[in-house]
């Protein structure tokens, strides 16, 4: 009998994995922070009248004299955040996404990344899985608007546990972060003891024949395709991507190396998010095959989740073809290679023959000039 867990997910074009539970990133974020403030006392924690939804209201439980409600005005919270920073708080700033990227972006620009500041901005409803709050509150190209600013730390977690470890190395970090999270619940695939390290991508699954890259929810999604090609014959390697800004560049070129063909998965948008930057990277390390999968270059719409997230492609389905896809091109690369190196031995044959031929007639015009003398 099929759960309603397990029927969730395969609207998506998912196969469950079995034994995962699905937990809540932001309740993991609220944990961390009530943590956080027992340990720590410079810790503030500020939001934009959105403290039940993004369960920033755990803390100010815990610390009312430290959590601080701007009520709908993102821009001074912001604001205030970079003066709190200044005075030597460490800070939490916590809205929804789009409210704490778009809105705010010439706040965060000037008072927080310029100066490098010590504020952790964690957003919550990324993506198009808001559903049916529409496009309005579905914001695609954060991580776009994030990554390219300088001094900013970019992190997406791959679910609950991941969120927990991210919140407690960004309070230890110094300088700017970016955390983003979901609204819907994940499964839970990292386990409590994995490592977590801002900067380090983790591998989850070893394999030989192409590299699935994914971050966030999509984590879960690559394992799934991972699955789905093993029964095809193909080895694929899963990597979370958790840390966007800076990449780990080591595993993507040991990756690029070693496997020869990537996809990149990710709920943002295509054209400028983690598959462009980590494609990047790929050209300038070693060129290899690969394929982006992700929402195509257009505004999200009302729906569900699990509708919004088939419509724009987010699917096991679409990573196996992508898979396919790469593998493909690869196959034609190494053959071209091959044929290359075979063209390249007749020429290097030639060059020596020509070389031999004149050594020959310098040998035999050395001779004739001797026999001459002789005479």
């Amino acid at each position: 009998m099929t759960s309603n867990a397990n029927r969730h997910w395969m609207s998506w074009g998912v196969i469950p994995m079995p034994k995962k539970k699905e937990e809540s990133q932001r309740l993991a974020y609220a944990k961390a922070l009530v943590e956080l403030g027992k340990e720590k006392g410079e810790i503030v924690v500020l939001n934009a009248d959105l403290a039940s939804s993004t369960k920033t209201i755990e803390f100010s439980k815990e610390f009312p004299e430290r959590h601080f409600n701007f009520g709908i005005a993102e821009q001074n919270m912001i604001s205030t955040a970079a003066g709190l920073a200044a005075a030597g708080k460490t800070v939490f700033a916590s809205t929804f996404a789009v409210f704490g990227t778009g809105r705010v972006y010439d706040q965060i620009r000037q008072s927080i990344a310029y100066p490098k500041l010590n504020v952790k901005i964690v957003v919550t409803h990324a993506g198009i899985t808001v559903g049916g709050d529409g496009a309005t509150h579905q914001i695609t190209e954060d991580i776009a608007l994030m990554m390219v600013l300088p001094n900013m730390t970019v992190i997406v977690p791959a679910d609950a546990n991941e969120t927990y470890k991210a919140i407690k190395s960004a309070a230890e970090y110094d300088g700017p972060v970016y955390v983003r999270l979901g609204r819907a619940n994940v499964p839970t695939i990292t386990d409590d003891d994995d490592a977590f390290e801002i900067g380090k991508a983790s591998l989850l699954r070893n394999g030989k024949d192409v590299t699935l890259i994914g971050t966030g929810i999509m984590v879960s999604v690559c394992l799934e395709a991972a699955e789905l090609l093993k029964k095809e014959g193909i080895d694929a390697r899963v990597i979370n991507m958790s840390t966007i800004k800076p990449l780990d560049k080591d595993m993507l070129a040991k990756a690029a190396e070693e496997t020869g063909a990537i996809v990149t998965a990710e709920e943002h948008n295509v054209e400028m998010g983690m598959g462009t930057a980590i494609s990047i990277v790929i050209a300038e390390k070693k060129h290899v095959p690969m394929k982006r999968v992700g929402i195509p270059d257009v505004f999200g719409e009302s729906g569900s989740s699990n509708e919004l997230m088939k419509k724009y492609g987010l699917t096991v389905k679409n990573i196996v073809n992508a898979a396919h896809d790469v593998l493909r091109r690869k196959d034609k690369l190494t053959r071209f290679q091959r044929v290359g190196k075979k063209l390249k031995k007749p020429n290097r044959n030639r060059a020596s023959d020509r070389s031999a031929k004149k050594e020959s007639k310098k040998s035999k015009s050395t001779k004739r000039k001797t026999s001459k003398k002789k005479r």
